[in-house]
């Protein structure tokens, strides 16, 4: 296969509509057809489940937040609202569910909270809550730092366990899941101000690996998963010693193989290219790639992990790379594709 559907997540601000699809074609190395495919407010974080049959976004209506459910045409790639759930308060900023399409999970930053939903794998509908678990604390960095800012809410490999990464403490807890229900298994405490935002898995399903906000770090963890439980190995920076403007963290991303971690950089905008010690999961520096654009919030590898494809939110493009599966370097080969305020990238599964 040459080509792939992709979507975006936006903030629906200036003429952004909503979710929009595009098609990768990897044969001519290029992106193109993009469309709205749903009409939603804010939904900036997607996810597409494992059998490509239904897409989750965050949602917001008014002055509710919460999950929505689409079903996905596989001629089209248009989406079709299956049902939402939505609650008072602001909207999530991180949505994941399971490869079975039975639990549904959410991550809300201003409210630092983790909600945890079933959902019917045949129909794709989420129904009602089952968890609501509100962080608390707080950490040194008085401006980002004054509550629980949950930012990250995702299962484990082995699917026993949700992970929320907590930005506005510092901590990455970990929930045991069964039919739905979080229950705190573990919590690790990340150096203080770091303000760790989203992680990413080793395709072994040992090592783990975390992006930092605040510091712009990339901390290498080793995963238990006896116990839900994480061990620090690493803290390596995302950005150049000699970057003093601002600059936060963002997305973080593994490579297929195993053998590369991506790191995005808002501020610096950049990709961050880093090699994995296999034995080890000890990462190495390889190199900076500029995203072509301000404030890069997202990137995805496509499904043959030979590209990636960035998004830049304040000047509204996306821009598509080769990846060098050797080298794991960037080469830019598009970085026109006019998309407003995107924030998360996603491909259909293969």
């Amino acid at each position: 296969m040459t080509k792939f559907t992709g979507y975006v997540g936006t903030y629906t601000k200036g003429n952004s509509k909503g979710i929009y699809s595009f098609t990768l074609d990897t044969e001519n190395e290029k992106i193109s057809d993009v469309k709205v495919a749903a009409q939603l407010e804010n939904p900036t974080y997607v996810t597409v489940s494992s059998n490509n049959k239904y897409l989750y976004s965050v949602a917001k209506q008014g002055d509710q937040g919460g999950i929505a459910a689409y079903s996905i045409n596989g001629d089209t790639g248009e989406l079709s609202e299956i049902n939402k759930q939505l609650f008072p308060g602001g909207s999530p900023c991180y949505v994941s569910v399971d490869s079975s399409n039975e639990t549904a999970a959410l991550a809300y930053y201003h409210q630092g909270t983790v909600q945890s939903f079933k959902v019917n794998p045949e129909t794709g509908k989420v129904n009602a809550a089952v968890s609501l678990i509100e962080h608390k604390g707080s950490g040194p960095n008085k401006d980002r730092q004054d509550k629980s800012h949950a930012h990250f809410s995702g299962f484990t490999p082995d699917e026993k366990y949700v992970v929320a990464i907590d930005l506005g403490t510092d901590k990455i807890i970990t929930y045991e899941v069964k039919d739905a229900e979080l229950t705190e298994a573990s919590t690790l405490t990340v150096h203080a101000g770091s303000g760790p935002r989203h992680i990413g898995f080793h395709p072994n399903g040992k090592f783990a690996y975390v992006m930092t906000e605040l510091s712009n770090e990339v901390i290498a963890l080793v995963y238990n998963s006896a116990d839900g439980s994480f061990t620090e190995q690493q803290y390596i920076f995302a950005i150049p010693g000699d970057f003093k403007e601002n600059s936060q963290g963002s997305a973080i991303h593994i490579s297929p193989d195993g053998k590369f971690v991506y790191a995005g950089n808002r501020g610096h905008d950049s990709i961050a290219v880093f090699s994995i010690d296999q034995d080890t999961g000890l990462l190495e520096l390889v190199e900076y790639t500029s995203t072509e654009g301000n404030w890069p919030r997202d990137f995805v590898l496509d499904p043959s992990g030979k590209y990636i494809v960035a998004s830049n939110q304040e000047t509204g493009n996306l821009v598509l790379y080769s990846r060098n599966e050797q080298t794991g370097k960037l080469k830019v080969l598009q970085s026109d594709v006019a998309v407003p305020y995107p924030v998360c990238v996603k491909f259909l599964n293969q």
